[in-house]
């Protein structure tokens, strides 16, 4: 949610400072150029860091949930590593099946074996017609 914000925030200012020029709008109202967007955005944000001063329950509110957030996160983290880790494990057994030998346990489709010979005797050269 916090992304979002900043990313509406941030975007508004990219579009403020384009040099289109509207005019006044039907209400009468000028449009706002680039220096003065920068100069409220900056105002805004100072107006954000003063809030703990103003409102320090919403500061402590906020810790909290930062907090819970870090936990959670550190939980997920483990969770995810404990299954990557059985993930890793059961594909190392699989290896282990692998190198002692094929599964013959399931056969399946019906073409049969084939069987090469163990030697294939080659002429050394070909034999001429006269």
């Amino acid at each position: 949610m916090g992304f979002l914000l900043r990313m509406a925030f941030w975007f508004s200012l990219v579009l403020l400072a384009l040099p289109l020029s509207v005019g006044p709008d039907e209400a009468g109202h000028e449009s706002v150029g680039p220096i003065q967007a920068l100069f409220a955005a900056r105002e805004a944000v100072g107006d954000i860091a003063g809030i703990c001063e103003r409102k320090p329950d919403v500061c402590e509110t906020g810790k909290s949930a930062m907090h819970t957030i870090s936990v959670r996160a550190r939980e997920t983290a483990k969770i995810a590593a404990a299954m990557l880790d059985e993930q890793q494990a059961s594909g190392q057994q699989a290896d282990d099946k692998q190198a002692a030998g094929p599964d013959t346990s399931v056969a399946t489709g019906s073409v049969a074996e084939i069987v090469l010979p163990a030697t294939v005797e080659i002429p050394a050269q070909a034999p001429t017609k006269h």
